[in-house]
């Protein structure tokens, strides 16, 4: 028997010397899939605020471990990127773990010559320092999916591949830099090892002591920097927290259903009672589960009957109005230039604080848009008019659940904010594209709009004038 850690050239020698012996040198190297459930555990980055920006800076102790890979499914050339990507990080980044979907890793792993982790999604909110995906914002949506039963999402490094790509930040052309980036953010580089002057000038003179001090895992990679003022910027996408209640009012998110075998087969633990928010009418929860959080929206509309919903709103459990409509759309600010948008509702900044609730196809014209703060708690409760006929809720498209007359669906905001160590908590980390100057400097002109107003233009073609190629 040989072994596998033979060089080449032995390999060839070992071959000729034992007639009918196929050359190892010949033969395709098959790398390992390992279990994920080995690696260590996540590490929890902070954000820090700036002076100059309403978005977060990125700040990690010690360099990310565990990354997870995701690519748009049943896309062959998206699946070739990822592999290009994930050669270039092992080839210049040799510590770090790389980690797949079951499905994704099987499709590739023969492709690449070193090992790579997958296990069941259950195990990632444990494990998974950053997430990487390669695609549209479907794909990004499906990552975050992942997290849709915990409050602390890793941050998420996104490639716009896709057909929309409005959230997808980044080109796929530029993923040395912005691995780069996020890779170093926060990595604290001694003014020796800053790029040049004009950045050392940046820093006001010599950093504090705390700065000049490197995480010995980051030693190998020194150079790599883009210096102290480059650390990535992070966006904390709101998240609605949704529950789904019977007639008896008890929480049934554990039937929530994935619309796909492409999504986790992941349910619903329960909790005590009394951890779960209160009704938007006044009912007392009897057994409750842990909420599923949206980036998008939550969504009831009538599904394949041909009559129209009618649904009650709550909002603080005060009667807002009996909807009479194809449907209901709860969305958050990120959600708004989504299904709510093609619903006529209106377009928020990712960082307004708000709730939007859109009717879907009204019988009255006076039923417009609304928006709501953050922490307003509203409920959607099937009226008896609906005589029998089930409607479908659905949770940013990923799962969904049948809805009878006397259910209720309650939807508030998720709390982002401060904690007691001085880090945030809650929402979605977005690692945003920074913008830059031919000169290599920072457009400091609307930083933090940049690459939104530019998908608002580019992508979704803003007030475009009719008749213009």
């Amino acid at each position: 028997m040989f072994r596998l850690g033979v060089s080449g050239g032995s390999r060839c020698l070992l071959a000729q010397r034992l007639p009918g012996a196929r050359s190892f040198s010949a033969t395709p190297f098959r790398s390992e899939i390992l279990d994920a459930s080995s690696l260590p555990s996540r590490l929890l980055p902070r954000y820090r605020e700036g002076t100059t920006s309403s978005l977060l800076s990125l700040q990690w102790s010690e360099p990310p471990r565990n990354i997870l890979i995701i690519p748009k499914l049943h896309n062959p050339k998206v699946t070739a990127s990822a592999v290009s990507f994930a050669i270039h990080i092992h080839s210049e980044y040799p510590n770090l773990n790389l980690v797949f979907e079951r499905r994704i890793a099987s499709a590739i792993h023969e492709s690449l010559p070193f090992p790579i982790y997958t296990s069941d999604a259950s195990q990632f909110p444990d494990k998974i320092d950053l997430v990487t995906t390669l695609g549209g914002d479907g794909t990004i949506l499906r990552a975050a999916s992942l997290y849709s039963l915990h409050a602390s999402v890793p941050p998420i490094l996104s490639f716009s591949m896709g057909t929309l790509g409005f959230l997808g930040e980044w080109k796929f052309e530029e993923y040395k830099r912005a691995w780069r980036e996020v890779y170093m953010s926060g990595s604290r580089v001694a003014m020796s090892d800053l790029q040049g002057p004009h950045t050392q000038a940046a820093t006001h003179g010599r950093p504090e002591e705390e700065d000049v001090h490197l995480h010995r895992s980051w030693e190998g990679v020194r150079g790599k920097s883009m210096g102290l003022t480059r650390s990535s910027k992070i966006l904390l996408r709101h998240r609605l927290k949704v529950g789904v209640y019977d007639a008896a009012g008890v929480c049934i998110n554990e039937r929530l259903v994935p619309t796909s075998t492409a999504e986790p087969q992941q349910t619903t633990p329960r909790v005590s009672p009394g951890l779960g928010g209160g009704s938007g009418t006044g009912r007392v929860d009897h057994t409750t589960s842990q909420p599923f959080h949206a980036v998008n929206e939550l969504v009831i509309h009538r599904g394949p009957n041909t009559h129209l919903a009618i649904i009650d709103v709550y909002v603080n459990n005060h009667f807002l109005t009996e909807a009479v409509a194809d449907g209901i759309l709860i969305s958050t600010p990120t959600g708004s230039t989504a299904y709510s948008l093609s619903a006529g509702g209106s377009i928020m900044h990712p960082l307004v604080k708000t709730l939007l609730i859109t009717p879907i196809c009204a019988r009255s014209l006076s039923f417009r848009p609304l928006g709501l703060p953050l922490n307003t708690k509203v409920a959607l409760k099937l009226s008896s008019k609906n005589r029998g006929r089930e409607l479908e809720v659905s949770i940013d498209g990923k799962r969904k659940a049948g809805a009878t007359i006397g259910m209720e669906i309650r939807v508030e905001g998720e709390t982002i904010g401060r904690t007691s160590d001085g880090g945030w908590a809650g929402g979605v980390p977005s690692v945003i594209r920074s913008p830059i100057k031919g000169t290599g400097e920072r457009d400091g002109i609307a930083e933090d709009d940049d690459g939104w107003l530019g998908g608002l233009v580019g992508l979704l073609k803003f007030n475009y004038p009719f008749g213009q190629s």
